[in-house]
């Protein structure tokens, strides 16, 4: 785990399982159907039982870029943000999107006074978007984010993967200038 603060909030980077996390907001990487999958999505689903998927099911859907907010049901959370990153090489501007979709969950962070957020890194499992690549999109959104008043005290970046989380601390080294 490696912990930052910025601005009075902590930045930190948590390898393990985002289901395990307790936060005001776990991000899910959802897909624009809201239909429920595989990696994160699903275990989301699975951990956070079938209210999840109901109130899902009522919202329809997600533009790719966009997020939504459900209840987390059994999870250790009060509400689950379903963001829709883009699908690596089917949209012209993924890297506009992919930053949207994290603003998005800030966006909703705000609107729902969440103090603790945990993100897993959207779009880089199924949807091929290369995590080095996605990390400093990520990370670059987050924290132009914290740098300016917010309700934010805690944003996690839960990576399931040592990959995964070595490209998220090799970003973040490098966009703290260490």
């Amino acid at each position: 785990m490696s912990t930052y603060t910025i601005n009075g909030v902590t930045l930190a980077l948590i390898r393990g399982n985002i289901v395990e996390v307790e936060a005001d907001a776990i991000v899910n990487a959802a897909n624009a159907a809201l239909a429920g999958g595989g990696g994160v999505d699903g275990a989301i689903h699975r951990a956070g039982g079938p209210s999840i998927m109901q109130e899902c099911r009522k919202i329809g859907g997600c533009p790719t870029g966009g997020a939504v907010v459900t209840t987390a049901g059994k999870l250790r959370a009060k509400y689950i943000f379903h963001a829709v990153g883009p699908i690596s090489g089917h949209h012209k501007d993924q890297a506009s999107l992919l930053a949207s979709a994290y603003q998005s969950c800030l966006d909703l962070a705000e609107q729902y006074h969440s103090k603790r957020i945990a993100f897993p890194s959207l779009s880089t499992g199924a949807y091929g978007y290369p995590v080095m690549q996605a990390a400093p999109i990520a990370l670059e959104t987050v924290m132009a984010h914290i740098k300016k008043p917010t309700s934010l005290q805690q944003v996690m970046f839960v990576l399931f993967s040592h990959d995964v989380y070595a490209a998220y601390d090799q970003a973040l080294t490098k966009l703290l200038g260490q």
